[in-house]
């Protein structure tokens, strides 16, 4: 998808892990790009893919890689030929952060809150001394709803929803082009929820963040999403702005996702995908929706291109 705002390019990005069975295709073969400003979501099932990802785009790589190929461009630049200490000096967390899942998992239980905040500026050294970067912890901490009292706490001391604000002022701190924020409301309460995604919603307007939120949630990202990416057994299926993705998406795992969602305004019997996902170390040939697709035809058996159909919407299906 090619813009004349792009910020960052993703090209043919593959990231496979080595399994006891086999390399596990987690990213294979994904394409797309994301413009200066506005919010994309990627939804699709556990296990998709959607996680690896944003772990392929921020280099956050386990030790189990097998492949970890393809171009991440930023502004044009391909961020695949730095290094890994110049990527963590000059663009982890500088210009790329991350949202974690599980807040209280990514917070450290025996440093306080507020250090962990300002942790980032002073590992990159985007500020003076300890008293500028406690000055700034509190600014984004301000930011985000999270009472400046609570900076001296432990992450233990604090709800879930608080840990998440917290998780978000520190994502936020570095002002960064691009924050991912992965599930960043899952195992909240309905009332939590709503205020995150306020809050976010919030950030997006005053200081045009680019976001992209990982979720499987489809009701609560419509919220904020602009655009959607839908992945599927480590594939980006649809493309789409995400207006025509929740009102007429196009790719039939698209449609059923999409079916299985309630809706207040209209009374519609919901509907499921039947069958699972498939094994992403030994994938099937062709189109790897097939064997779950009520629209599938002779000619799945072969790998269906990523497909322009109209301006700016995109599918990996053989229908189109």
């Amino acid at each position: 998808m090619m813009k004349g705002d792009t910020l960052i390019r993703i090209d043919n990005l593959r990231l496979y892990f080595r399994c006891t069975s086999g390399p596990l295709q987690a990213v294979d073969g994904v394409s797309f790009e994301i413009g200066r400003k506005p919010a994309m979501v990627i939804v699709g099932e556990s296990g998709c893919g959607k996680t690896s990802l944003a772990r392929a785009i921020l280099r956050l790589l386990p030790r189990n890689v097998h492949t970890y190929t393809g171009q991440v461009y930023l502004n044009g630049v391909d961020l695949m030929q730095l290094g890994e200490e110049r990527f963590r000096r000059e663009v982890r967390w500088t210009k790329f952060a991350l949202v974690p899942q599980a807040a209280m998992n990514s917070l450290n239980p025996v440093i306080k809150v507020g250090d962990q905040v300002a942790e980032p500026l002073l590992t990159h050294g985007l500020v003076e001394g300890k008293r500028e970067a406690a000055e700034r912890a509190r600014s984004a901490c301000e930011l985000v709803g999270f009472p400046v009292d609570f900076l001296n706490r432990y992450a233990f001391e604090l709800s879930g929803g608080m840990r998440q604000r917290a998780a978000i002022a520190t994502a936020l701190i570095t002002n960064p082009a691009l924050v991912i924020l992965d599930e960043p409301t899952s195992a909240l309460d309905v009332l939590t929820q709503a205020n995150i995604m306020n809050l976010l919603k919030e950030i997006k307007q005053k200081f045009r963040t680019t976001f992209v939120l990982i979720t499987h949630d489809i009701a609560t990202s419509s919220e904020l999403a602009d655009e959607a990416a839908v992945m599927y057994a480590g594939q980006v299926v649809e493309l789409c702005d995400a207006g025509r993705f929740y009102r007429d998406p196009l790719h039939p795992y698209s449609q059923r996702l999409m079916a299985s969602v309630p809706t207040l305004r209209e009374d519609k019997k919901l509907e499921f995908i039947p069958g699972q996902p498939p094994s992403l170390i030994n994938p099937p040939p062709g189109c790897r929706f097939a064997e779950r697709c009520p629209s599938r035809f002779g000619r799945c058996q072969e790998e269906p291109p990523f497909k322009k159909v109209e301006a700016d919407h995109w599918v990996k299906c053989w229908l189109y």
